[in-house]
């Protein structure tokens, strides 16, 4: 399948799990899980930034338009998209694994630990910035630091759960012909 249209099915069944699945679940009328900007988190490692960050923001965009509001989700995935370069930079193996391999995994960042430190970290950005975008004001600390930990918790489990059902296959690329 053609890199182009896998990433496009990807978009599309990331935004319907979210709009017509996880967006009518309420956890204690508090936490809403979000996995939606897994989507920007498995983008090729080699796509260009101004491309990545035009991607994360009409994602973003698509999910505000469901959800009528001006523009949150797309402000916290152009964020994300924004310092998903420097993360990958940080947690991958100094073997260059981002140009053997086309987008981060498991087995391209090295195991599940440097993996799981990405995902979770830029979860956490993603989420608080997103609750901190909605209330606009940090009013409640405690709310505030309640919802971003339970929403994350939530979030990083399905995460888990979809790495685990829908393995990616990544195959390792040499520079030989």
């Amino acid at each position: 399948m053609g890199s182009l249209i896998k990433y496009i099915i990807r978009f599309a069944l990331f935004m319907l799990v979210q709009v017509f699945v996880l967006d009518r679940i309420h956890l204690n009328q508090m936490v809403t899980p979000y996995i939606y900007f897994l989507f920007i988190l498995w983008l090729p490692f080699n796509m260009n930034r101004n491309l990545q960050l035009l991607v994360a923001f009409l994602f973003g965009f698509t999910l505000d338009s469901f959800r009528h509001n001006p523009g949150f989700h797309a402000a916290a995935c152009v964020l994300i998209a924004y310092i998903r370069p420097y993360f990958v930079n940080i947690l991958i193996p100094q073997e260059g694994a981002d140009g053997n391999y086309d987008e981060p995994s498991v087995k391209s960042m090295g195991g599940m630990l440097p993996y799981f430190i990405y995902v979770g970290a830029l979860t956490i950005i993603h989420h608080a910035w997103l609750f901190l975008l909605e209330a606009w004001q940090f009013g409640s600390v405690w709310y505030f630091l309640l919802k971003t930990l339970f929403a994350t918790a939530i979030s990083l489990l399905l995460i888990i759960i979809t790495e685990l059902l829908f393995v990616r296959k990544q195959r390792f690329r040499t520079n030989t012909a």
